[in-house]
């Protein structure tokens, strides 16, 4: 079964900083790419950072500058460094996984951690 662990997600004041976490188990590929995605109720998810297996990242513009994400591809594990945190950094935060397996391309999702950044 395949699996996805969060951790580091939690409160923070305004200006702080946090550091995800995410090791994905159980699959029978190999990892191309891993993300950070983040959501609020009604809102679409959108991906905050990604990177790939060959160490390309990209970041959406809001968080250009304070978030760093780096990955373990060897321990199938990414991390998500983020500073400088605002308020309207709040959200779920998932972690999300494209795996090579089965003859095609895998998505695999996270349970989501809360990232709650006080004024």
């Amino acid at each position: 079964q395949v699996r996805l662990a969060e951790s580091g997600g939690g409160l923070v004041q305004a200006g702080g900083s946090l550091r995800l976490a995410c090791e994905v188990s159980g699959i029978s590929g190999s990892i191309h790419a891993m993300s950070w995605y983040r959501q609020n109720p009604g809102n679409q998810r959108e991906e905050v950072a990604r990177i790939t297996e060959e160490g390309h990242t990209r970041y959406v513009n809001s968080v250009k500058g304070r978030f760093t994400i780096s990955s373990d591809f060897a321990k199938s594990s990414v991390y998500l460094q983020m500073a400088a945190l605002k308020p309207e950094d709040t959200a779920v935060y998932y972690c999300y996984s494209m795996v090579a397996e089965f003859g095609g391309l895998q998505e695999y999702w996270g349970q989501g951690t809360q990232v709650t950044v006080a004024k």
